[in-house]
């Protein structure tokens, strides 16, 4: 377990199960999932529209996930109704005005 949680691609191999599972949950298609970036480095893991309304993803491996310059940026540019984010801990709670961790 200390080599699995120790090793440099967990974060990101966790990023993409919680994805799936993401998109599972949510029932949506691949086709309806989108990533966001811009050149100035801002970026959004997944953006996808409900009712006509943009809604954004945020996947974080961290015990205490925080609001980011790229999150801020992605309300802004896109006019998101709401971020969440994705972690692998125990509990939901607001960060920021549209902004909310959720636990995986």
């Amino acid at each position: 377990m200390n080599d699995l949680l120790n090793h440099p691609k967990l974060g990101a191999s966790w990023e993409g199960f919680a994805m799936e599972e993401v998109a599972r949950l949510l029932r949506l298609r691949e086709e309806e999932l989108f990533f966001w970036a811009l050149h100035t480095g801002a970026e959004l893991d997944l953006l996808f529209f409900k009712n006509g309304k943009p809604f954004g993803i945020e996947i974080k491996y961290s015990d205490t996930p925080k609001v980011t310059k790229s999150m801020k940026s992605a309300i802004e540019e896109l006019t998101l109704e709401h971020i969440w984010i994705v972690y692998p801990g125990k509990e939901t709670y607001p960060l920021e005005k549209n902004i909310g961790c959720e636990y995986s």
